[in-house]
């Protein structure tokens, strides 16, 4: 087998005295849709399929794992929303989700969307549904629907005493809102700027034209994205515009078709903020005052608002970082981390004010837990989601007065016994002396050292809690170890720990995932190493290989973030301008030489590589195709002699995300299984010689 070699095409970027060579800068430039492009993206896939040729049996008794361990027919637990109890089926051997409803009060149910079916009579290769509405009367149930992985939707309104839709679909439609007014009359969505940035907050009336939509709020800075959510009590619909580490929201009355939106409080540089609707006054999670973990405050609804007039609702607690709230008639339900673990705590609310905080407690001592769905305001029972790394996610009801939990569904694993398997933390030890957790699950059975496979992200702040995962058997059932790098940039440990990993700090985060790599090898964990990451976790895949390729065997550079510079430069890209507090601006000299130092494409250099098997979507609006791509037509030339196997895959019909099937989801994962395994066995096949794929180069 041959490996593709894209056109070079010499051209160079020349910024801040330094003059910086990219031969690959053509594949951005020319387009997904440009033929040379899409022929050097099929070469790839085509040298994949050589790659993979011998590896098939093992993909596919893989898959065959994966597949024992999903319950193909099987619902979700009903939700209330208003009268209807709202929930999705899985049918075996049907790749997509089945919508229904039925009657709260009894009743029978009522489909209300087939994906299957949608995807077969239109003649779509993947489709997603990504937030779904019903009116306050359920008469109309609203659904945006995405069909090319771009992130750019249909609002569709379906009406469901007739089972068509109500009306054309409203387009380009952007940003994930979707809401209801209160009478059911008015839709409230956004819309994308060129960069698909959502920029635009519109109330749409049921029945009358697109163009003839009411613009509620446009935000100009386009450092900032909008979005609105409609408050627990129904009371206001909240437009939130929020930068990486400032925020600012407005109100309007959901109950007037003529309302205008109000600003609670102004934005200021690094203040942050969450609020809904308390009634007679907002509540607030906000780092104002010097908070960095958070704090819980309550304030009038008086016009003038400043933060002098906020009142403590929960002490403020430096060891204890709040994350999220949700309202009831007479309960608080707040979420938030301790100890690196995730956590709740409940408080009573009476017209006089709320209560002390008091904290759900659960008999693990690792666990991960979250709010569900909850959509009814009038109640004392609360949807809460439940799992750990060896026991899988179970939905339960928890009471709001005596605290005690009610089990309304477990996920069910076929072929799965809890027993079998072991999960612990241990810690490395940074390069700066930072203790860094590190999460494991292995057989009972399989004494160490192991093959480990070691997965990290570390960006945004989002944290990589333990729960269970059934992808991950066919490894842990072959011998495996599976470990979490709970690593900088993440906020396992706290808003400081997110901190710790960002802008000028972000170094931290590709040193932490090497020093937990270290320790799973010196500590006797893990025989070999292959690393893991998606999009921003492509980010660290990159620049841990570029520091420290020699610990792994393999890596998995998914959907991956890797043209640091080229895309932090262009800010005509979606999300760029929004994410300049997460990385810099690399217009400004200081943040520049940051991301020069680590910015994946452009610090690979002549050296030894391990075997990369490298992913991308070709409609990703997040990461760009052209960005892995140019990664590895770069390594291609740089790879010394004794490199593993380079491949890149390019979905063609797909965006960040991959494939929309669940069997498709499956069989792709097979796919990387298969390469670790032969990759730690040293079975795989392939070379790099030159072939030119199109150009002039």
């Amino acid at each position: 087998m041959t490996a593709p070699r894209a056109a070079k095409k010499p051209l160079t970027h020349d910024l801040h005295g330094e003059s910086r060579p990219d031969d690959y800068h053509w594949l951005k430039t020319q387009g997904r849709a440009d033929p040379e492009v899409l022929a050097y993206l099929r070469a790839e896939n085509a040298y994949l399929d050589g790659v993979m040729a011998p590896l098939r049996e093992t993909q596919e008794a893989i898959y065959t794992e994966l597949l024992s361990h999903v319950q193909e027919d099987d619902d979700q637990p009903p939700v209330r929303e208003g009268d209807w109890l709202h929930f999705t089926r899985t049918v075996a051997g049907k790749a997509h989700p089945i919508f229904l409803r039925r009657p709260a009060a009894g009743g029978d149910e009522e489909v209300l969307l087939d994906l299957n079916a949608l995807k077969e009579e239109e003649g779509h290769t993947n489709v997603w549904v990504y937030a779904t509405r019903p009116s306050p009367d359920g008469r109309f149930w609203a659904y945006l629907l995405d069909t090319t992985g771009q992130e750019v939707f249909e609002l569709r309104v379906l009406d469901t005493r007739t089972g068509r839709l109500a009306e054309e679909p409203l387009r380009a439609v952007g940003g994930w809102t979707l809401e209801w007014t209160a009478d059911g009359t008015g839709l409230i969505y956004a819309t994308d700027d060129a960069t698909q940035r959502p920029y635009r907050i519109w109330r749409h009336t049921l029945g009358q034209a697109q163009a003839s939509d009411d613009l509620l709020w446009q935000e100009d800075d386009p450092t900032f994205r909008v979005g609105a959510s409609l408050a627990e009590n129904g009371g206001s619909i909240l437009i939130g515009s929020e930068a990486g580490i400032t925020s600012e929201w407005h109100a309007l009355d959901a109950r007037d078709p003529q309302a205008r939106p109000r600003p609670i409080l102004p934005r200021e540089p690094g203040v942050e903020y969450a609020v809904t609707d308390g009634g007679d006054h907002w509540l607030a999670l906000t780092n104002q005052g010097g908070a960095t973990e958070f704090r819980l405050v309550r304030l009038p609804k008086t016009a003038g608002l400043t933060w002098a007039d906020a009142e403590a609702v929960m002490p403020y607690d430096p060891g204890r970082h709040l994350t999220e709230m949700h309202l009831f008639r007479g309960h608080l339900l707040v979420s938030g981390r301790e100890g690196g673990f995730t956590r709740l705590w409940v408080l009573p609310r009476t017209p006089e004010g709320y209560g002390p905080a008091r904290r759900v407690e659960f008999p693990e001592e690792s666990y991960t837990v979250r709010i569900g769905p909850n959509h009814v305001f009038e109640t004392t029972s609360a949807r809460i989601l439940y799992t750990s790394l060896t026991r899988p996610t179970e939905h339960l009801d928890l009471d709001l007065n005596t605290l005690q939990t009610t089990l309304v569904k477990a996920t069910p694993v076929p072929n799965y016994d809890p027993a079998q398997y072991v999960a612990e933390q241990v810690w490395a030890t940074a390069e700066d002396g930072e203790r860094v957790p590190v999460s494991l699950v292995r057989r009972r059975d399989t004494a160490p050292p192991a093959p480990t496979l070691l997965y990290g992200y570390g960006s945004y702040g989002i944290a990589l809690d333990p729960g269970f995962s059934l992808t991950r058997l066919p490894l842990l059932d072959r011998g495996w170890v599976w470990a979490v790098a709970h690593i900088r940039g993440g906020s396992e440990l706290g808003r400081r720990w997110y901190d710790a990993g960002r802008l000028a700090h972000k170094m931290n985060t590709f040193t932490d995932f090497i020093a937990a790599a270290e320790h799973l090898q010196k500590s006797g964990v893990a025989s070999d190493l292959v690393a893991m990451g998606r999009s921003a976790g492509g980010l660290l895949m990159g620049a841990v290989l570029n520091l420290r390729p020699e610990l792994f065997r393999a890596a998995f550079v998914g959907v991956p973030f890797v043209d640091v510079l080229s895309t932090m430069l262009d800010s005509s890209l979606p999300l760029t301008t929004n994410e300049y507090d997460e990385w810099g601006n690399p217009s400004e000299p200081e943040a520049y030489a940051t991301m020069r130092a680590y910015s994946p494409y452009d610090n690979l250099q002549a050296r030894v590589y391990p075997n990369l098997f490298v992913s991308t979507g070709l409609n990703d609006p997040r990461v760009a195709y052209w960005e892995p791509a140019k990664y590895v037509a770069r390594l291609r030339d740089l790879a010394q002699p004794g490199s593993g196997v380079i491949v890149l895959k390019t979905n063609l019909g797909a965006g960040h995300g991959g494939s929309s099937g669940r069997y498709d989801a499956l069989n792709e994962l097979a796919e990387e299984y298969a390469f670790a395994l032969a990759a730690v066995e040293g079975k795989l096949e392939g070379n790099k010689k030159a072939a030119t794929s199109g150009g002039d180069g």
